[in-house]
């Protein structure tokens, strides 16, 4: 072999490193692309949402945590802490390939069980008459607001397991009708109508998601129906009757049943089209209790109005928007149940918060999504919304292989 074909050789042999070289630096590329991928505008909404939530958090506790604590900025500094852990149990839910809840639906549905039921023992917490904390050290858990998470998780791993299962009743419908009475009956021990009727309420929507017939929906309601017919009409004296019905006139009664209503109503009043402006609450000045909490919304439309609502609420709207063009894309069965099992827990809570603050419903602890102070709920929405942006970068992976 010549110097000349020696030197052809090394040519090719040394430009066909470079592009082998060229060729790995462009799948590293690629795969950093995908794993940065995800759903933008899920990711800006939630992350709108909470710095909302933190601002009014600060804004509606200022006087009570004056109050409580002789310190301005106590409620501020903690939901600022839990801030900064959901963001870390977003980029978790982000991260871990949902495809692996399979797997763990079925041991966290017997851990969330188990908890509702140590709630209900000496272990449990009880605040102003209701039982739905365990305390472990300066740490309380909710087990309801895990509940939520957990039914969800459990339903798309039934159902996603087998679609043809929400066609038989005994097989799919039965089973999971008594997962729900088993959830709501002990959600309502502590009690918590709220909670209970938002677990239940995401267990058969997402029934119906999955193809479960109308006429099982409107023959369980008829029953659900019934039963409160016969509160009304024969336990006029018991404490169900009195939640039942208090609503419906809290001003007949607005030093007692009906006095967080009849706040909420005052502020919703106050703030008209346009508020009184960010911080200038009346109500929040020790009137409406808890206004960091339930009753968040009560002080965001007095300080900002029907408008500030009304923007809040084409929020949500966005937020559900996004998160149901991930579950229409999901690349499988369980992805679908478990990003519309989210998107349904959101909708329902906002709903149900909408509800109790303009009186429409009885008043219970229903935190209003991504915005109330908590660290469970906001831990466990955030998490949510992290799964939903994994989902949505399956998504995005599987149509960039195509």
């Amino acid at each position: 072999m010549d110097r000349t074909e020696r030197t052809d050789r090394m040519d090719r042999t040394d430009r066909a490193g470079r592009a082998g070289r060229r060729t790995e630096r462009a799948g590293k590329h690629r795969k950093s692309i995908k794993l940065r991928s995800g759903d933008f505008w899920l990711m800006l909404f939630t992350l709108m949402l909470v710095i909302f939530g933190l601002i009014m958090v600060f804004s509606a506790s200022y006087y009570y945590s004056i109050s409580q604590d002789g310190n301005a900025y106590s409620y501020l500094l903690r939901h600022g802490v839990w801030v900064i852990l959901g963001f870390g149990a977003m980029i978790f839910g982000a991260s871990f390939d949902y495809r692996w809840y399979k797997k763990l639906a079925l041991p966290i549905f017997v851990v969330s069980i188990l908890l509702l039921v140590l709630v209900l023992t000496p272990l449990g917490q009880t605040t102003n008459g209701a039982t739905r904390w365990i305390r472990l050290g300066p740490v309380t858990i909710m087990p309801g607001e895990i509940a939520k998470i957990a039914a969800i998780m459990f339903v798309a791993w039934f159902l996603g397991d087998n679609g043809d299962r929400i066609k038989s009743v005994l097989r799919g419908i039965l089973p999971l009708i008594g997962v729900a009475a088993l959830y709501g009956a002990l959600i309502i021990m502590q009690p918590n109508l709220s909670t209970a009727i938002t677990v239940c309420g995401i267990i058969i929507a997402m029934m119906l998601v999955a193809g479960l017939k109308w006429r099982y929906v409107l023959t369980a309601g008829g029953l659900g129906a019934a039963g409160v017919l016969s509160i009304l009409l024969f336990m006029k004296d018991s404490y169900w009757y009195t939640r039942l019905t208090s609503f419906t006139d809290p001003f007949a009664d607005p030093l007692g049943d009906g006095y967080q209503a009849v706040q909420s109503l005052l502020a919703l009043g106050s703030g008209g089209l346009f508020g009184v402006g960010l911080g200038k609450s009346v109500q929040k000045n020790l009137y409406l209790p808890e206004p960091q909490n339930d009753f968040i919304m009560a002080i965001i439309g007095e300080e900002l109005g029907f408008f500030g609502l009304l923007l809040l609420m084409a929020l949500y709207c966005l937020f559900i928007w996004r998160g149901t063009r991930v579950a229409l894309k999901a690349p499988d069965q369980f992805g679908m149940l478990l990003a519309s099992g989210i998107i349904l827990m959101v909708a329902i809570q906002v709903i149900l918060n909408v509800a109790v603050v303009t009186s429409s419903m009885p008043a219970t602890g229903i935190n209003l999504p991504f915005i109330s102070y908590g660290g469970n709920a906001l831990l466990i929405f955030m998490f949510s919304a992290g799964v939903l942006i994994n989902i949505s970068r399956h998504v995005e992976n599987q149509e960039t292989e195509k």
